[in-house]
């Protein structure tokens, strides 16, 4: 899938760039250039995930949650947390813990950073942020947007219909935004799985308000021109 989305970007006082490695494609924003350091921080994740999955090829092809082995590395135990809560395979978090570790480490040098991979967001910011939303062709494609306070939030895009990644649903856009990027990604992909057609983007939603405690704070829904909301999100036309 192209990132065309990315082309909306306007980075109020922070720098943007991308860093690609292979599959991962970050694009950061920061106060400053951390693209080396963004780079060595991706091969450093990267090469753990590569050297977990040659000792147990389980936890890259599971669908269900997975307990991480006693000598996992972080983003492994971060991933098999955020997926257990979800009720979905480790992978299903990849994007996200990838996103928050990268940022995580940025934060030594920039007070905000902001990491979106592939539609999964860490963020850290100083102020109010506005996300559009990208929902392939439905009419509410870059049409609307989250407004997130200012806060550490992680922000994750699930979709049936648009991009390479594994999903049961049809929905256009399955949206979470939650306490950290590995499980706002989880959640997501959870929420999406759930999302057949318009006539379940309800009682999906009822499904996720049922994991406010796990960190979910809320969730939207796009099949087409139906959309539905749960949690403490505001939306915002732009």
């Amino acid at each position: 899938m192209k990132k065309d989305y990315r082309g909306w970007v306007t980075p109020r006082n922070l720098l943007a760039f991308r860093v690609k490695v292979e599959e991962s494609d970050l694009l950061v924003l920061a106060k400053k250039d951390l693209k080396k350091k963004t780079e060595i921080r991706l091969l450093e994740l990267r090469g753990e995930l590569i050297s977990y999955i040659e000792s147990h090829p389980e936890f890259l092809k599971s669908l269900g949650p997975l307990k991480p082995a006693e000598d996992a590395p972080e983003i492994v135990r971060l991933m098999c947390e955020a997926a257990g809560k979800a009720g979905v395979g480790p992978f299903a978090a990849v994007a996200g813990a990838v996103a928050q570790m990268v940022g995580e480490y940025l934060l030594k040098e920039s007070d905000e950073v902001v990491v979106e991979n592939g539609g999964d967001i860490f963020m850290h910011t100083l102020e109010e942020r506005v996300v559009a939303l990208y929902a392939g062709k439905s009419p509410f494609s870059g049409k609307i947007g989250l407004r997130i306070p200012s806060g550490r939030w992680g922000i994750a895009t699930s979709s049936g219909t648009v991009g390479h990644s594994l999903s049961f649903g049809r929905a256009d856009a399955a949206v979470v935004v939650a306490e950290s990027a590995p499980l706002a990604d989880a959640f997501a992909t959870a929420l999406g799985n759930r999302v057949k057609s318009e006539g379940e983007i309800q009682p999906a939603l009822e499904w996720i308000s049922t994991h406010a405690d796990d960190g979910v704070i809320g969730a939207l829904v796009i099949v087409g021109d139906r959309l539905g909301v749960w949690g403490r999100l505001e939306l915002t036309p732009l």
